[in-house]
């Protein structure tokens, strides 16, 4: 489909900019300040997307690279935004957690100790994303509910499937509680395909079994209420394509408040937000138990 089918709703302005002055560079950097304070930890296309929104630049991949990718090096480099305010899930860092004494250890658990909200739970709930990118921003809201977020990368793997079909069936067979999968990807040929696949292959791994899958964004009523924009549907050689209607928008599109507040409606339809907080409450006192314990064994404690 040529670009001049896109829904001017949704596009940004195709004008051609001429090169920015100092001036309007400053005015820019101001403006993806703004945007990152309000709303961190964000991607970078994220933030693309937020500028896309307010008609401060171009729908370009050049606008992507040249713009906001290099006034974000430079941002960062120059003590001008945070480091941690910028999140990428796509690569990882991976090092093997130890301690110096039982006390440091002790301390570390008493750190991170945490009941499981989901647990107590009606239903076993996963969150599931289409892309790693997203997946930092969506820890957020899954985390405090004790929710497994699973990214996918694509289409999943047969084995990915599996896992969870596993899960889903010792959910169901020990302790007869249904599972509720809610998938987040693109409005685009393939990422209208995934939620149907892996309800496809759930299906065929736990027949008679208990469970929903759900395609929670994102939706056609979304782009419109959001104003989201979209980019031409790549339908050459794309033989998932053929049944897909109109432009295809990026997950990355929505603002990180709303996908976030998404993830969160989702899971306080099984998880209430009262429960979770007297489930906390009874963490810190049993956090303060790890910790005494753990005191023994400081220098000049108790061994």
């Amino acid at each position: 489909m040529s670009t001049s089918a896109i829904n001017p709703t949704y596009q940004a302005c195709p004008t051609k900019r001429a090169r920015r002055s100092k001036a309007a560079v400053t005015d820019l950097k101001q403006v993806i300040y703004d945007i990152v304070a309000a709303d961190h930890p964000m991607t970078v296309r994220q933030i693309y997307y937020q500028l896309v929104q307010r008609s401060v630049i171009e729908k370009t991949e050049a606008e992507y690279q040249q713009t906001v990718v290099r006034l974000l090096t430079s941002m960062r480099i120059d003590g001008e935004l945070p480091f941690h305010w910028i999140v990428d899930h796509t690569r990882r860092r991976q090092v093997t957690r130890t301690y110096s004494s039982i006390a440091e250890a002790a301390d570390d658990t008493a750190t991170f100790y945490r009941r499981s909200a989901l647990r107590d739970s009606p239903a076993y709930i996963e969150i599931w994303v289409e892309k790693d990118a997203l997946s930092g921003i969506m820890w957020d809201p899954t985390s405090t509910y004790d929710v497994p977020l699973l990214s996918s990368k694509g289409m999943p793997s047969l084995t990915f499937l599996h896992s969870t079909a596993e899960q889903i069936r010792r959910e169901w067979q020990v302790r007869r509680r249904p599972s509720y999968i809610y998938q987040f990807g693109d409005h685009d040929p393939t990422g209208a395909l995934i939620p149907r696949t892996i309800e496809s292959r759930l299906r065929e791994f736990c027949p008679g079994i208990d469970f929903t899958v759900e395609r929670v964004a994102l939706t056609e009523r979304q782009i419109k209420e959001h104003r989201l924009p979209t980019r031409p549907t790549k339908r050459d050689g794309n033989r998932h394509a053929k049944d897909f209607e109109g432009e295809s928008v990026e997950l990355d599109a929505l603002p990180p408040r709303v996908l976030k507040g998404m993830v969160r409606e989702a899971i306080e339809r099984h998880i209430s937000p009262v429960a979770l907080a007297a489930l906390r409450v009874a963490e810190r006192s049993e956090r303060d138990l790890l910790r005494a314990w753990g005191e023994q064994f400081s220098e000049g404690g108790a061994a």
